[in-house]
């Protein structure tokens, strides 16, 4: 376990976790916001891109009341990402995350999610500045984020693919203070 919040835990991905990142990702509504809905996952893609990537992001579960309910990855981000970002020093780490499970949808938990992991980023990790960059149409995702005390600090014109064409983005950050 990496940290417990209440009902909110957040565990690391175990192979086991496989076949829900797969029911997740081949779900409609969960793509409209992660990945894309013309990008469905099966066992395969999730082996490949959850398990046998390179990258440096630790990959977590999210569990609410004892039942998994979605996904949290942090990573630190590099020089070019920082360089791109505007940011010249600094620990700085960026999350990605989606519940899967709808039904846990419009709950507080994305709030609760997003607070408790910048905090253990913060604490546990020494992050001096935590970002994410949500496609502009995204609002639910964004009020939730500003509720947290993220900032919009730079528009990312044409930063991510997302069905068929690039979106824009925001950068969001919040400081450790």
């Amino acid at each position: 376990m990496l940290f417990q919040n209440g009902s909110l835990m957040v565990r690391r991905l175990r192979e086991q976790d496989k076949h829900l990142l797969a029911k997740w990702l081949s779900t409609p509504e969960v793509l409209e916001y992660y990945e894309g809905r013309d990008n469905r996952f099966d066992l395969n893609k999730v082996d490949q891109v959850f398990y046998a990537s390179e990258d440096e992001g630790v990959k977590c579960i999210i569990e609410y009341e004892g039942n998994s309910i979605g996904y949290i990855q942090f990573y630190e981000l590099d020089q070019a990402t920082k360089k791109v970002y505007g940011y010249e020093t600094g620990r700085i780490f960026g999350t990605d995350q989606f519940i899967g499970e709808v039904d846990y949808w419009n709950r507080g938990i994305g709030t609760l999610l997003v607070n408790s992991m910048t905090e253990f980023l913060f604490t546990h990790m020494k992050a001096d500045k935590v970002v994410m960059d949500p496609q502009v149409w995204n609002e639910r995702s964004i009020n939730c984020y500003e509720k947290c005390g993220f900032k919009k600090v730079k528009f990312l014109p044409n930063h991510e693919f997302h069905e068929g064409e690039l979106r824009d983005c925001w950068l969001i950050e919040k400081t450790n203070i």
